[in-house]
């Protein structure tokens, strides 16, 4: 009976614990004006917390559910880099491949400095490739044809521009169109469109249901992006006209938390020495494998820590996830907005949630 009463005992104080955390997470998104905040602690099995606080859209009375959408923005990287790295465990590619080795006939018209670039710099941000990041990129061509025949045509132009210098201050160079090329390897080698890649290894073989641009939100209930414009924040509509200047593939996908936290459940089981859809092997080297930046997760050592780390938006959501490597614990925050007091916001519930759990 001791026993029993016991883990009752336990149980209700989780239930207490979860509680304040969820009173906490909601005052912050009323005090940093933040629509909706979804956010999870997870282990390698289990949600230790889950919740989804606030409302689709400023403008519309539905309340949040666990089972919305989020744009994730540059948290595709990480999700793109699995699906390569999945292809380099069938013998597709090698990390050390290099990028004109499949494209030969693109080296003459791109600048010699490229010519030595290989899929594990291009992912790992080391190749020297300019940002496009969107204010002060240069000048393109409007592409025609299907989304990989307009990748195709931004890769050749990329690899005319002027490449961005490395030294020990700027070991590397965040770039989206890195991202971009190192899929333009991936289609090569498999014969497969990105976008069908997506479809076959997170929805067909791991059931992730994840999804391509915003949220749909206009012939269902589902949550609004928020953009920032003359100090208001201005729900935008999944119908609104835009692309991401061909880097979809280092930005572009949206998903439910749920989904996303079992994606990074498997990324916890593999650096704990686990195979899973990836071998072990696999997963130390995506999180670890190279310094300050791997590929797809910022790779941190800070206070006798190890970090893999993530943020992503494009504009409209703010998502972010941390790692615990050596606990084995991932922190994981989606919101619906994007602006300073959503980023400040978000690094303070980052902060309580890892102080919770003792990270």
């Amino acid at each position: 009976m001791r026993k029993i009463t016991t883990i009752i005992f336990l149980s209700i104080a989780s239930l207490s614990f979860g509680q304040k955390t969820i009173q906490f997470a909601d005052s912050i998104r009323k005090a940093y004006n933040i629509p909706e905040i979804s956010y999870a602690v997870i282990d390698s099995k289990s949600a230790l917390e889950i919740a989804a606080l606030g409302r689709h859209s400023i403008d519309l009375p539905d309340t949040a559910t666990l089972n919305d959408r989020f744009h994730i923005g540059s948290n595709t990287k990480a999700m793109t880099a699995f699906i390569i790295a999945k292809y380099v465990e069938k013998g597709k590619l090698k990390w050390t491949t290099k990028f004109f080795d499949l494209f030969p006939e693109w080296r003459e018209k791109s600048k010699p400095e490229y010519t030595s670039i290989t899929l594990q710099d291009l992912l790992s941000h080391k190749a020297g490739i300019w940002p496009f990041q969107g204010e002060g990129d240069p000048q393109m061509p409007d592409y025609k044809g299907t989304k990989p025949e307009k990748r195709k045509q931004f890769g050749q132009f990329v690899l005319t521009l002027e490449p961005v210098k490395l030294d020990e201050q700027t070991p590397f160079i965040y770039s989206n169109a890195g991202y971009t090329l190192a899929t333009l390897m991936l289609e090569k080698a498999t014969g497969k469109t990105w976008e069908v890649l997506v479809e076959k290894v997170f929805n067909k073989d791991l059931k992730l249901n994840v999804k391509l641009s915003w949220p749909e939100n206009q012939h269902q209930k589902d949550t609004w992006g928020h953009s920032f414009e003359n100090g208001k924040l201005l729900p935008v509509p999944s119908n609104t006209d835009y692309h991401l200047d061909y880097t979809e593939p280092a930005g572009d996908m949206n998903i439910k938390l749920k989904d996303y936290a079992k994606f990074i459940q498997l990324n916890i089981q593999g650096l704990k020495g686990h195979n899973n859809y990836l071998t072990a092997k696999t997963y130390q080297f995506l999180h670890k494998g190279i310094d300050h930046y791997s590929l797809g997760w910022y790779n941190i050592y800070e206070n006798g820590n190890e970090l893999s780390t993530h943020s992503g938006t494009a504009g409209t959501y703010y998502t972010l996830v941390h790692i615990d490597r050596i606990k084995g614990r991932a922190y994981i925050i989606f919101t619906n907005s994007f602006n300073q007091e959503t980023q400040q916001g978000v690094r303070f519930l980052m902060r309580k949630l890892k102080e919770n759990y003792g990270s």
